[in-house]
């Protein structure tokens, strides 16, 4: 790891004036491409106390052993340059969107002398003229087939063309009109041009006047009898109606706009694009990337917009691009898209209308895409073994731990504290095992006592169950219970969520299976004492580790410095992926415990007594205040209420204190107890851990 300092320019030779930088590591390899408006400004803010700087930036400062720097006029040409070399270094610690496939493009090239539609894929030619890119190959040649009656342009390849010449004869598509047969004479190479440079007409949103010329031939057809030729127009116009159908209206003033979209989180970011011309969606494309450097939501639509039009130029960048963020500054990028362009290019956020609800459209898509990336990510079966091979390396683990069991605490500033345990096996979540935990041996904020005491109540449970089974022998004295050398009582309130493995007589086998290694959502401390509990119970065959989330660092028992996995890793993803499953299922048990708190009252401790009777004796007295006031035989009045009952329900209201009475402060009345409060819990939830 070098040391930022021992590469630091001096003082001064740093110009303050516009340009592009360049990191690079011991091997001269560039590591990292970044512009600045001022070179001086940026550069300087990379060679600072490392503590200051974010984990991302202070990895590729410690990364790099050289900085190197090119000045430039303008910042619209530092963007250029930076584009140019992130393509051609492709820097490690850059943001780089690639394309989760290879999307499809409707393509016609106009470079060859008999010009020929076509799918194509990949890289863009010059002199070719591209629609897209479409989300499968099959919807182009749906829309081809239905244009090549009105538009019939060669689609043959070029050994076909070449061999139809030759024998004088054309292809299939000749004879039933859906190609002009160039190949033989029957149109000129100027004429078929002609048809090709229509057809790219009307895929480029002109479709209004041309369909309008075909129905006014249509009418002259009709009026002077040719009505063969009127029945041919005619169906024509329905093909390319069709054909338009194909890609529905989104926005009525017809415009040519791209929608750039972004969905992300702390590691990675999906964007998605929807091409919109003349009003109409023609094309969908999206793109996952890792996060690799410290970058806003500003700064990946700039990177976004590099990666799109960064070689493109004319129509294919279009009037209008509408993103959900402005990069900083917002001219220098607005003026380099108007020079690919060669006119004006407006680029800004929707605020209102159909461009904004087109917007949330593409946004849902985006997420979609992030979730659809986790998901695959997630269930690839060689991805989920290089992740478990990739923890057990880093752990030292002999084996890899095909089960995972993570721990994370949860509370409302101390209130109602809850525990929960997610387990995860061969990289998947096993619902039917998850268990959570209420913490009672004390009372208030305390994680790391918290967290002892639920690996101590876990791993007790499965010391008792594997004594039951015999699959564990301790000498026992004789009259002594064979659980009392386990260290504390066994608490029934470990609840299962679902039904789990089952013992011969049916039972759920709630802790039988031991982890090869527990995770607990959290540092140093809560790792020391989940591996105190494990000592005491004289556990030493079960790893345990913790992840730090300010920093997603992973902490290991008696180590003071931690394990920092590379962002890119799989086995640090799927770290996150359990600890961030046991962060949700610990908040949700939380809530849902004291929302029920919350909303209890005094009829909620009478035993025996069940919602519908409750509700019952509320509707009959009207309120609590009253229900206490009333005599036993009052009570007993209420259908489905016993004398045995009337007398325990009495005697449980009169042991509850009852609350101290409401007060109206601006009439100073009394407030009639009605026997429940709503509770607000939406207020709360930001003080939950």
């Amino acid at each position: 790891m070098a040391d930022p300092s021992s590469y630091r320019p001096k003082p001064g030779q740093i110009p303050d004036s516009p340009g592009v930088y360049r990191f690079r590591d011991e091997y001269r390899r560039v590591i990292y491409v970044g512009k600045a408006k001022s070179l001086r400004q940026r550069l300087s803010s990379y060679f600072q106390d490392l503590a200051n700087l974010h984990p991302r930036t202070r990895t590729m400062v410690t990364t790099a052993a050289s900085v190197e720097w090119t000045v430039v006029n303008t910042e619209v040409e530092a963007l250029q340059l930076e584009y140019t070399w992130i393509k051609e270094f492709d820097p490690r610690f850059n943001v780089k969107y690639r394309d989760d496939k290879s999307y499809p493009y409707l393509a016609v090239t106009l470079n060859e002398e008999y010009p020929r539609v076509r799918v194509m894929r990949g890289a863009k030619k010059k002199g070719v003229r591209y629609f897209g890119p479409y989300g499968q190959a099959w919807a182009i040649r749906e829309t081809v087939d239905l244009l090549l009656r009105v538009f019939p342009v060669r689609t043959c390849s070029a050994g076909v063309f070449k061999r139809s010449a030759q024998i004088g004869r054309p292809c299939l598509l000749g004879y039933i009109g859906k190609c002009s047969a160039p190949c033989v004479g029957r149109v000129s190479a100027e004429e078929h041009r002609e048809l090709a440079e229509e057809f790219c007409d009307f895929m480029a949103g002109r479709t209004g006047a041309y369909i309008r010329r075909l129905e006014k031939s249509m009418q002259e057809a009709a009026e002077e009898m040719e009505y063969e030729r009127a029945a041919r127009l005619r169906d024509d116009i329905d093909a390319l109606r069709r054909a338009m159908e194909k890609s529905a209206v989104v926005l009525a003033d017809a415009t040519d706009a791209d929608l750039i979209a972004l969905a992300e989180d702390e590691l990675e970011a999906a964007v998605q694009i929807f091409h919109v011309r003349g009003g109409r969606v023609r094309g969908q494309r999206g793109w996952v990337t890792d996060k690799v450097e410290n970058v806003d939501t500003a700064a990946l639509v700039e990177h976004a917009l590099q990666q799109l039009y960064g070689e493109e130029s004319g129509d294919a960048v279009p009037k209008e691009v509408l993103v959900p963020a402005l990069p900083d500054p917002v001219e220098p990028v607005q003026q380099w898209l108007t020079e690919r362009r060669g006119s004006n290019v407006s680029l800004r956020v929707p605020q209102r209308g159909d461009k904004k609800d087109l917007m949330a459209t593409v946004q849902r898509n985006a997420q979609q895409a992030l979730v659809l990336h986790k998901t695959k990510r997630a269930s690839d079966l060689t991805t989920r073994s290089r992740a478990l091979e990739e923890i057990a390396q880093a752990l030292g683990l002999d084996s890899v731990p095909l089960r995972i069991e993570c721990f994370d605490i949860s509370h409302l500033q101390g209130d109602d504290v809850v525990a929960s345990m997610v387990v995860f096996e061969d990289g998947l979540a096993r619902k039917s095992e998850y268990r959570r935990f209420q913490i009672k041996t004390f009372e208030g904020q305390d994680d790391v006592r918290a967290m002892h005491e639920v690996i101590g109540r876990r791993f007790r449970r499965y010391l008792q169950e594997k004594q039951q089974t015999g699959e564990w022998e301790e000498e026992t004295p004789a009259g002594e219970d064979a659980g009392a050398g386990l260290s504390g009582p066994v608490d029934p309130a470990d609840e299962p969520v679902a039904t789990g493995p089952t013992d011969e007589e049916g039972r759920p086998k709630r802790f039988a299976y031991p982890p090869q290694l527990v995770v607990v959502d959290g540092g140093q401390p809560q790792v020391a004492a989940a591996q105190r509990a494990l000592s005491e119970l004289g556990i030493d065959d079960v790893a345990v580790c913790g992840l730090a989330k300010r920093l997603e660092e992973v902490w290991l028992p008696d180590e003071d410095d931690p394990v920092v996995l590379p962002r890119s890793s799989e086995g640090l993803y799927l770290l996150q992926r359990v600890r961030d499953e046991a962060h949700r299922f610990a908040i949700a048990y939380q809530r849902n415990k004291r929302g029920k708190r919350l909303r209890s009252g005094p009829l909620d401790s009478v035993p025996g007594l069940g919602e519908s009777r409750r509700q019952a004796l509320l509707k009959h007295f009207g309120s609590v205040k009253r229900l206490r006031a009333a005599r036993v035989e009052d009570i007993c009045e209420v259908p489905g209420i016993g004398r045995k009952t009337a007398e325990t329900i009495a005697a449980a209201l009169a042991a509850a204190a009852p609350a101290a009475p409401a007060v109206n402060t601006a009439t100073g009345e009394i407030i009639e107890d009605d026997g429940a409060a709503p509770a607000t819990l939406s207020s709360e939830r930001g003080l939950e851990r």
